[in-house]
């Protein structure tokens, strides 16, 4: 694997809140994407109030050449208590933001949108001041699993285009695809369009400005708010090597090109993640603006 550049060193995990976290997981059970994606920010965002909760397990049924969360067949397994153990934690963490995303689970009959709209409902319930944010597959599509999601009222709808058009197929799973995304988040929006719909790209795989300037005019078509842009690190040798490490001055016009194309709001540096400081003030301010309560302080 490349050699990282400076700017994408980071600080071992530590702190009070952050072995808080850990700890109260364990105990549950539970699953973040932080630690099975092996996120660098897990540190920074756990100890600053944000964290992102997965569900229905933590093997996902697609196999994406950048992913680090494991692939395989999870045989229709799900844990039924997951949505009330993770409405309990959260209830018990007082955290600020929380994303609860998922694996993908093409073994399941509705594909894991009733267990996820489920865990919203309850999570909503035991902490009604708690900004939450989804991040789900595609469904492969199907737009009766996408509104069960939406109808269970996150404040924000994600779901992560990932990569240009030109590199869908070398980056993700077979089943997915760049026009299947776009529709996910144009259903979502539709179905709810006082609420924010958000995505993300990762660079460093290939992509061009040209193809870069495209996506952001996609996804700006179909109503998507927020966006997130940071860099490719290839967590294994299996995995797909990184093309280019894209410099934080790059990472600074690509999100003023980003602004450019009309989103209300753009995260974008090499750290940056899909759900990396998920509790940004500015965006908060956004979600608790339009469902009628107080700013974040």
């Amino acid at each position: 694997m490349a050699l990282k550049p400076e700017w994408l060193k980071v600080k071992a995990p530590g702190g009070e809140n952050y072995v808080r976290i850990k700890r109260l997981l364990r105990e549950r059970n539970l699953h973040t994407v932080c630690e099975e994606a092996r996120c660098p920010n897990v540190g920074e965002c756990w100890g600053g109030g944000t964290a992102t909760f997965m569900l229905l397990g933590d093997v996902c049924t697609r196999a994406c050449r950048f992913c680090a969360v494991a692939a395989g067949n999870p045989k229709g397994i799900v844990d039924g208590r997951e949505p009330e153990k993770t409405a309990e934690a959260l209830a018990a963490l007082g955290l600020e933001y929380v994303v609860l995303t998922m694996v993908n689970r093409d073994d399941l009959p509705d594909q894991g949108a009733a267990h996820v709209a489920r865990t919203i409902r309850l999570v909503r319930e035991a902490a009604p001041d708690l900004i939450l944010e989804t991040l789900v597959g595609d469904f492969q599509g199907d737009t009766a699993c996408i509104r069960q999601v939406v109808d269970a009222a996150p404040h924000v709808f994600g779901h992560n285009i990932e990569t240009t058009e030109p590199l869908q197929r070398k980056v993700r799973d077979a089943r997915a695809n760049y026009a299947q995304s776009l529709a996910v988040l144009e259903y979502g929006k539709k179905l709810a369009p006082e609420r924010f719909t958000k995505s993300s790209i990762m660079l460093g795989l290939g992509e061009t400005a040209e193809d870069l300037a495209r996506c952001y005019r996609d996804l700006r078509g179909v109503g998507v708010d927020f966006l997130t842009l940071g860099q490719y690190l290839q967590p294994s040798k299996w995995h797909l090597p990184v093309e280019r490490f894209v410099s934080p001055q790059e990472f600074d016009d690509h999100r003023a090109r980003a602004l450019e194309a009309g989103f209300r709001y753009v995260a974008s540096g090499p750290l940056v993640r899909s759900s990396y400081r998920a509790g940004e003030f500015y965006m908060a301010s956004l979600i608790r603006e339009a469902a009628g309560g107080p700013e974040t302080r």
